[in-house]
């Protein structure tokens, strides 16, 4: 067997793409070695069209001398529509070794030009049905079939609104809410469905049920309807290939019927009624009799605008069952799932024709244990269904999603008997992406904060980015979106999410370059700081964490317009001081009935207009735009230089004493470096005077303890994460949460609520913290000159001793990564996994080389090292690919020293500390970074270093363990 292949072949980040109209859609593939240090030297790509007979391929790359496995453009001759292609990889390593070629993999186009559609939109005839009526329609249509073998049937279909395909009584796809939601009049999904199997010789009928869904129902919060248009429509193209060649079609037309069905009301917000007694039994079926059915018309809509799937599709990805039945002291009758989820209930019921039972769903039960729906606003959540008596019944909602954990029951049969658990079941609902990340340690509830985060981007990940699953918003806002793209693209792979909601951006951006607040934009709203930004924001975090070129490149113009479009506003080009913001929005440090927090907005402006020109001058050199990169780097200089004569003072501290000033200035690099350790020691200060607790908002939280870590404080920083008093990140851990809360006390200690015009418990921005979790505890993250860890930075950070070990694991474009260290007494233990093709640079914090083993034996011995030196701060490992397992004695001095440090801090002893540094080693403490009322965190990140001796240090260090002693 070679010990050398090839294998995870994707197309557009996805396994077997069914139904694409990318022109140049990009190839990836990973390596696995039974060797360390695998790198490749060439590839080959072989595409065939229809067969997998690659002896006349379409494109033969030839052997190509590249190390690229990641997004490689199809090159060959142009692409045709309704055409599967098969490809396959072979590749060539450093060592002269060569692979088998891989199991060939598939990609199928979809229509690729827009005149390909013979379909016409049809809506039933507004004579005989309501274009308003709130049932769901549904409409079908009876077919031939040729009696001879099919090769292949394809259906490609869309509505406007939300729709489900059948096809002879059965359920085509497993997509949900499809065609999902895009900025509709400029931008529509079209999705393909392989039906082969379902077709039949002869008779045959497709069936068709639309419901209103974003395009027509009620979004926002002025119950609001019509945003895209104002009657449902269904636009379906079946092709049937015969093994002889032949072709047949099947369209949309004006021989379609119509009717109103059993879903008697389906809204986005309110949920679904369901009359099962108006059933139309086989109603997808050739047999059925349509003759009472209603006669459907043609409607202008357009066809250019139209797009194949691009991203995942929202899919059921997991199921729950009920872990309680909860009887309120109000005596409702409450099934507990054990989880806030988004998605849906089945329900199971055998009862009389006519009962009616309700579903009402919520997130939260009060502090007397009674039902509570007050943070769900006007959105109704309800499910309603009516039994049709005809035995056993399943049933789950069609076109609607609810955000709960408790599902409140009336009128199930027996019910005041106790609820058969068995007969409800809770189907998860989002994009079905790939998951990626796993983070644990040492501390469960740290561990629960993690699993939290995840559920929380499941919830909001559902087709767009929304801000909260269960009111009635669901938004896609782009301020919680840019926050949380670094957490979101370590827990999934979101390459295509993003893509898909990233080109709805560009399309609702305004002609200046404005960026509304919402994408798909609903609302009359655009243009604030940290909420545009997204623009900008978003598509780098996807080029440095999956290496997309090409997002960078589709987004230019609108990354370029977003910071031109800044520079625009106001007199002064180099601050925008004009316009509404949400600045650091629900920060705790706000005025008394204000949501936005105490920072200036103009500073949070400032900010993020320095970062956006940095990333759009960033991108410019990516793309090889050499002019635009010039005048935007001088750009970013001149707007850091403002920002320093608008919001420093001359001896370079922070003017505004808020924790989100001090963390912006350091994070976003836009203090001079001399200033930095005091700007630090300035943050760290208001964070101990606090008592280790935050006062940060949207703008602040996500880069708080990045701010922390990154300047001396990482022990601050994990102090923080491991804060269980309000306000903090496990404080909602210790109230039973199991999503990230809107409001870190969204419930109060006493069991209060916070405000109820705005407290979702499934609010994924604060979230953001598990981006820091990968990146410094586990030290896991990529270096963005080789972006999608082509190079990999391993850096975990285990200073402080408040845990005990820490892992991460990261499915990365080239294979799987892993970080983790563990103390084992007197020992340390750092284990490393790198995938083939890629190397690492690893951070053995606080060692000595010499006394380093890996796997037993040394450093300078040890397979798959290429390098190592000795730093400051540790040793510098530089790695190739394979599993290391680094071990070296614990570094006690370190950690000794931060234990006598916190013990003087406990003590107050701020002064002395710092007395007995300067007696010592003069200018250590500064050099550190240490100032008054700071503790002794930074000793364990730079033991002896360049700035002390050991003798000077091992002096101090007896000094200061006998004050704490």
């Amino acid at each position: 067997m070679n010990s050398l292949y090839v294998h995870g072949l994707t197309v557009e980040y996805r396994e077997n793409l069914l139904g694409t109209d990318v022109a140049r859609p990009r190839i990836s593939w990973r390596l696995e070695s039974d060797r360390k240090a695998t790198r490749q030297e060439a590839y080959q790509i072989q595409v065939a069209a229809h067969c997998t007979d690659f002896s006349s391929p379409v494109w033969d790359s030839g052997r190509v001398l590249s190390e690229e496995s990641v997004l490689i453009p199809y090159e060959g001759a142009p692409l045709t529509s309704r055409t599967r292609y098969y490809f396959r990889v072979k590749a060539w390593d450093r060592f002269g070794r060569e692979s088998d070629w891989c199991e060939a993999q598939w990609w199928e186009t979809a229509f690729l030009h827009a005149k390909e559609w013979e379909a016409k939109w049809i809506t039933p005839d507004p004579i005989a049905i309501d274009p308003d009526a709130d049932p769901a329609f549904m409409l079908r249509k009876a077919f031939e079939s040729d009696s001879k073998p099919v090769q292949s049937a394809r259906i490609y279909a869309t509505a406007a609104g939300v729709y489900e395909l059948y096809l002879n009584g059965l359920r085509v796809g497993d997509e949900v809410l499809a065609p999902g939601w895009t900025s509709y009049r400029k931008r529509l999904q079209f999705q393909t469905y392989d039906v082969t199997a379902l077709l039949r010789d002869g008779s045959n009928a497709l069936g068709a049920m639309v419901a209103d869904g974003w395009y027509k129902g009620r979004l926002g919060w002025e119950n609001k309807t019509r945003h895209y248009g104002d009657r449902r429509a269904l636009l379906l193209q079946l092709h049937i290939r015969y093994a002889d060649g032949t072709e047949k079609t099947v369209v949309t037309d004006s021989d379609w019927k119509a009717t109103l069905g059993p879903i008697r009301l389906s809204e986005i917000y309110d949920g679904e009624t369901y009359d099962a007694r108006d059933e139309r039994t086989g109603w997808s079926e050739a047999a059925f009799d349509d003759s009472s059915w209603s006669p459907v018309v043609e409607v202008e809509l357009p066809l250019h605008h139209l797009a194949a799937q691009e991203n995942e599709p929202v899919r059921v990805t997991e199921t729950l069952t009920p872990k309680a039945v909860v009887r309120t002291p109000a005596g409702e009758t409450i099934l507990d799932m054990g989880q806030n989820m988004v998605g849906r209930i089945r329900m199971s019921v055998a009862a009389p024709a006519g009962t009616t039972i309700q579903l009402t769903h919520a997130e939260v039960l009060d502090k007397d244990g009674n039902f509570y729906r007050g943070n769900i606003r006007t959105a109704k959540q309800q499910v309603i269904y009516i039994a049709k008596g005809t035995g056993m019944e399943t049933y789950a909602p069609h076109f609607t999603f609810q955000g709960f954990r408790y599902v409140k029951v009336d009128g199930y049969p027996g019910q005041e008997k106790g609820l058969p658990l068995e007969a409800f079941i809770g189907e998860v609902l989002h994009s079905d992406m790939e998951p990626t990340g796993v983070f644990e340690c040492s501390d469960p509830m740290v561990n629960q904060l993690q699993r939290n985060i995840v559920w929380g981007q499941r919830g909001n990940f559902l087709d767009v980015p929304t801000d909260c699953p269960q009111r009635d918003e669901r938004l896609g806002w782009t301020g919680d979106a840019q926050v949380f793209a670094g957490t979101a693209l370590f827990n999934y792979n979101a390459g295509s999410f993003f893509t898909k909601w990233l080109r709805d951006l560009k399309a609702d951006q305004l002609e200046d370059g404005g960026v509304p607040f919402v994408v798909p934009n609903i609302i009359q709203g655009y243009s604030s700081a940290a909420w545009g930004d997204a623009a900008t924001v978003i598509p780098w975090a996807v080029y440095a964490g999956l290496g997309d070129k090409r997002i960078l490149a589709e987004q230019y113009e609108s990354m370029k317009g977003w910071v031109d479009y800044i520079r625009a506003q106001g007199e002064h080009e180099h601050v925008w001081n004009t316009g509404f913001h949400f600045g650091d929005w629900l920060a705790l440090d706000a005025k008394e009935g204000s949501y936005m927090g105490a920072t200036p907005n103009h500073m949070v402006t400032a900010a993020y207009f320095a970062l956006s020109t940095r990333i759009v001058r960033d991108a410019a050199e990516v793309l090889g735009c050499a002019e635009d990169a010039a005048y935007y780097g001088q750009l970013a200089e001149r707007i850091a230089a403002a920002f320093r004569d608008e919001f420093m003072t001359p001896n370079g501290r922070v003017a505004a004493q808020t924790q989100t000033a001090h963390i912006l200035a350091l994070v976003f690099d836009l203090a001079e470096r001399k200033d930095r350790a005091r700007i630090a020691g300035d943050l760290n200060e208001m964070i101990v005077d606090n008592g280790y607790h935050l006062t940060t908002g949207f703008v602040g939280t996500p880069y708080l303890c990045f701010a922390l870590s990154d300047n001396g404080y990482h022990d601050t920083a994990v102090k923080l994460l491991l804060q269980k008093e309000y306000p903090s990140w496990l404080y909602s851990v210790s109230k039973g949460a199991t999503t990230i809360w809107e409001h870190w006390d969204g419930i109060k200690p006493d069991g209060s609520f916070w405000s109820e015009d705005m407290n979702s418990f499934n609010h994924y921005a604060y979230g953001a913290v598990g981006e820091w979790m990968y990146r410094r505890i586990a030290g896991l993250a990529p270096i963005t000159d080789q972006p999608g860890y082509k190079r990999i930075r391993v850096e975990p950070d285990f200073t402080g001793g408040r845990l005990s070990h820490a892992r991460a694991s990261f499915k990365s474009m080239y294979g799987l990564i892993e970080s983790e260290w563990a103390f084992k007494e007197d020992r340390l233990k750092v284990n490393v996994a790198i995938p083939a093709n890629t190397t690492a640079s690893i951070l053995l914090r606080g060692a000595q080389a010499d006394r380093v083993q890996v796997g037993g034996v040394a450093l300078a011995q040890a397979d798959g090292i290429l390098l190592f030196r000795q730093e400051a701060d540790g040793v510098r490992v530089e790695a190739g690919s394979g599993s290391y397992s680094f071990i070296y004695d614990r570094p006690e001095a370190s950690y000794r020293t931060y234990h006598a440090g916190m013990r003087l801090g406990e003590m107050a002893q701020w002064d002395t500390a710092k007395r007995i540094m300067d007696r010592h080693a003069p200018g250590f403490a500064d050099n550190l970074g240490f100032m008054s009322r700071m503790p002794l965190a930074s000793a364990a990140n730079s033991p002896m270093g360049s700035y002390i001796s050991q003798e000077q240090y091992e002096a101090m260090l007896a000094e200061l363990l006998s004050i704490r002693e």
